[in-house]
């Protein structure tokens, strides 16, 4: 393999964002694990990609699980060599009134959002520090969200989780600068996408109405006047997994057609 050939894992990317971004990342000229808790979505996109002549293999895991993300990591040293970026991607979405949230559906949440992109950070970082790479920059980047940045009701837990996925960030890029791996985040808003359809029904269920009724209502708030696709997200993901983006670290940017300007 050449030198010149980079190697990413993308966790929850056998659908949604994660395959867009997993093919963007592959169209760049990455070798892309596809890892996922879905094992059949998972071959299913390492397929999809191969079929179009990208290199590209699927390793099943719970994000939750520290030795998943040692298991995704692995996967990509023994089919490509070496590990040059980690996108924490995986995330869930509960819709509640924060007085309704139970210990378990917290600790669900923020297993899967926040000590998930904690485990892969530590992942990672294990197999940057094995690499005989000198001066080059490595790179992590998470999944966090607009609501991480202004908090939405009915999804206080999830607005909880990546605020808390941008704190890691900043930390993680701080501690980790010195070793030439950079830490930024991707922050998408209203995304066409299984997990906004499940929103927009939890919406229903707890404030009444039909269904599609919340997806386009919050879609009003959208400067560019669409709602954002999986595309959008990934190409933005990948300038952060570009050399371009090699002195930037820490920062967690939205990218979201438009709805918050802070």
């Amino acid at each position: 393999m050449s030198e010149e050939k980079r190697v990413a894992v993308v966790t929850g990317s056998g659908r949604g964002i994660g395959k867009g971004i997993a093919e963007r990342l592959a169209k760049d000229g990455y070798a892309v694990v596809i890892a996922d808790y879905d094992a059949n979505t998972a071959a299913a996109t390492a397929e999809e990609l191969k079929q179009k002549g990208f290199a590209a293999v699927s390793v099943k895991g719970d994000v939750s699980d520290p030795a998943a993300h040692k298991a995704f990591v692995k996967a990509a040293v023994d089919n490509f060599g070496r590990l040059d970026t980690y996108v924490n991607n995986a995330g869930i979405a509960q819709i509640k009134l924060l007085q309704d949230e139970t210990p378990e559906d917290m600790q669900k949440i923020f297993s899967i959002n926040v000590f998930g992109d904690l485990y892969g950070i530590q992942a990672a970082t294990a197999q940057f520090e094995k690499q005989d790479d000198g001066d080059k920059i490595r790179k992590i980047i998470n999944a966090s969200s607009i609501a991480g940045h202004i908090a939405f009701d009915l999804l206080g837990a999830y607005s909880a989780t990546k605020f808390a996925v941008r704190g890691l960030t900043q930390a993680a890029a701080k501690e980790l600068g010195k070793k030439h791996i950079t830490v930024n985040a991707y922050c998408p808003g209203i995304v066409g996408t299984s997990m906004w359809s499940l929103i927009d029904e939890e919406m229903v269920k707890q404030l009444g109405g039909t269904k599609g009724e919340y997806l386009k209502k919050y879609s009003e708030s959208i400067t560019l006047g669409r709602v954002e696709t999986p595309e959008d997200v990934a190409n933005y993901v990948s300038y952060l997994g570009s050399h371009d983006s090699d002195y930037m670290t820490g920062q967690s940017v939205q990218i979201d057609g438009g709805i918050q300007f802070i």
